[in-house]
């Protein structure tokens, strides 16, 4: 299962819509010249970047956190251009992208070493064959300080490891059900 190039990753975004919208070159730096968390095509991968609504998470209601019964009232909803994420704390957001992943795709994501040394990280399940949404993205402060969250800069890279056939039942066979997901999507039972 080979990972795939930048000029696979052009041609796919291209000819299939499977990242939109597309960046194909690393954009550094914002047009008025300031410095950003950088996004985009990289040598093999595609670096998404954070839309700007957050769920942050909070114990205010001292919920229980329930794979198969999560309480809502346990995030506070904000859009901004920065999250802040309280001490050993974490926060829910969404790419900026839309994926298609390809039926012989398999896209694992991996956190950008710009968060990971203030001590964020980011969390994404894998991307199985065929699922397409915006990505849900974890971020766990894992300090003793807040920490911020930059929207519209770049969070995560994409890996995408194709195989060399395409598997027997896809992500939309068996009617995943985050399929097709919009917004920062909570956990479903």
């Amino acid at each position: 299962m080979p990972i795939k190039s930048d000029k696979w990753i052009r041609r796919m975004a291209e000819e299939t819509g499977m990242i939109e919208p597309f960046e194909p070159g690393q954009i550094r730096v914002r047009d008025d010249g300031q410095r950003i968390i950088s996004y985009g095509v990289s040598s093999y991968g595609y670096d998404v970047r954070c839309a700007s609504e957050f769920k942050v998470f909070t114990n205010i209601n001292s919920a229980m956190v329930d794979p198969k019964a999560f309480d809502e009232a346990s995030f506070v909803d904000m859009a901004a251009d920065v999250c802040i994420i309280p001490p050993n704390s974490f926060a829910l957001a969404r790419t900026i992208e839309y994926l298609r992943i390809p039926r012989d795709v398999l896209t694992i994501c991996v956190g950008k070493s710009t968060y990971a040394r203030c001590g964020i990280i980011v969390n994404v399940t894998p991307l199985e064959p065929e699922w397409e949404g915006h990505v849900t993205l974890e971020f766990s402060n894992t300090t003793p300080l807040p920490a911020k969250i930059y929207a519209n800069e770049g969070v995560a890279q994409m890996l995408f490891l194709e195989s060399d056939e395409p598997c027997e039942y896809s992500y939309r066979d068996r009617r995943g059900k985050y399929m097709g997901q919009s917004g920062v999507t909570l956990p479903r039972p």
